[in-house]
């Protein structure tokens, strides 16, 4: 490996663990939250409302995060976004009423948003030479944190059962620790690295929302988060009735999102053989059949409804790469701004509407409301032929 190479490498797998970590902290509350729901008292779309909080927390101020991470050369967003979320999500389970509850989640929830901007736009310039495959690169830092995102139900659950809800705090160590060694090992980028005319808010946003391609990527990144987010919330409750442990809930999530991870981690090789049309098409239309398969089968053939959701996380995952590096491409003066709105802003959307999930799967059903959620992607695929367009 050469210099250069080695140069840009560095920074890039400092960045990844660092992603791999804060996204393991978003991920221990869905697992959990219907026995933290039971032990202060709160019903399934109360609960729902507090999830929604957390996503809507994490993702929706990322844009302006962006704004400001994209006008800055200091490094601050990444290490104290990894502070926030190791320090006040572990200790969200240690709540014993649904205000305190709610007040460490927005506090960890708003480390996560402060990380993730700063770090994609780092990421991508990082992996700009000509010697790093850029859609590798990014494909390598998504994937990290979906696995990340995988390992946070596995991580909560296994001590919810084994050790109690109370030791939760212990996870925080590890993200104290990475940011240090962060803080020595990720180099600032020099001014003329950075963007070197400051851009202005208004103007930013105007250029972004205006722009057809990138209004179309952020619907089809709002589409693959409703699918993702209605599993997360609404399954462990369905699946907490009918008697499974918080071991089983976690683990079956924790299969669910590490297939998503691999999803994209190999996209880039993927959409290579097919085209990032096809990664598309197949993401956004597969979701349908399988969640049929799922709910006829949940039941009756547990072992192959779980199978059928690996698969789901595996196919919903496979384009977020592709978005990612297709976004950035376009306007690629902002590229933390648009990291923002992709991996961010369209969470923080899903996850206002997502708040009246909890009250509409209590009076529908959970795996109607699940049914439901899943043909609006397969609908909604039309809009890749758009991508394609001349302006």
């Amino acid at each position: 490996m050469d210099k250069c190479s080695k140069k840009e490498k560095l920074p890039l797998m400092w960045l990844s663990g660092a992603h791999f970590i804060n996204d393991v902290y978003t991920g221990v509350l869905n697992p959990i939250m219907p026995f933290i729901a039971a032990k202060i008292g709160i019903s399934m779309a109360i609960a729902t409302i507090v999830l929604t909080i957390s996503h809507i927390f994490s993702s929706l101020l990322q844009p302006l995060f962006g704004f400001f991470a994209d006008n800055i050369v200091k490094r601050s967003f990444i290490f104290w976004g990894l502070i926030l979320s190791s320090i006040f999500i572990p200790l969200a389970p240690n709540a014993n009423n649904l205000i305190v509850l709610i007040l460490f989640i927005i506090l960890g929830s708003i480390g996560s948003s402060l990380f993730h901007p700063q770090a994609l736009g780092f990421a991508s310039r990082f992996a700009s030479s000509e010697k790093l495959d850029k859609a590798k690169a990014m494909a390598v830092f998504i994937s990290m944190g979906t696995l990340g995102y995988s390992c946070g139900p596995i991580i909560s659950s296994s001590i919810t059962q084994f050790l109690g809800m109370s030791k939760m705090f212990f996870m925080t160590i590890i993200g104290l620790v990475w940011a240090i060694i962060m803080f020595r090992c990720v180099p600032k980028l020099s001014l003329s690295e950075s963007v070197k005319s400051k851009i202005t808010f208004k103007n930013a946003f105007k250029d972004i929302l205006a722009n057809r391609k990138l209004n179309i990527l952020n619907v089809i990144a709002m589409l693959k988060t409703m699918i993702m987010t209605s599993c997360f919330i609404l399954l462990p409750f369905l699946w907490k009735g009918i008697g499974h442990t918080p071991f089983y809930i976690g683990m079956s999530l924790f299969a669910f999102i590490f297939a998503g991870g691999i999803g994209s981690l190999l996209s880039s090789s993927i959409e290579k053989k097919i085209g990032s049309a096809k990664v598309f098409y197949i993401s956004m239309i597969a979701t349908l059949p399988l969640m049929i398969l799922f709910i006829f089968t949940y039941k009756a053939h547990p072992i192959i409804s779980l199978c059928i959701f690996i698969v789901m996380g595996f196919v919903t995952m496979m384009a977020t790469p592709v978005v990612m590096v297709m976004a950035q491409g376009i306007l690629p003066q902002y590229k933390s701004i648009i990291s923002g709105f992709i991996n961010g802003f369209s969470v923080g959307i899903v996850a206002i509407f997502m708040s009246l999930l909890g009250f509409i799967a209590e009076h529908y059903g959970i795996t109607n409301v699940l049914l439901a959620v899943s043909v609006i992607p397969a609908l909604c695929s039309l809009l890749v032929k758009e991508l394609y367009k001349e302006n």
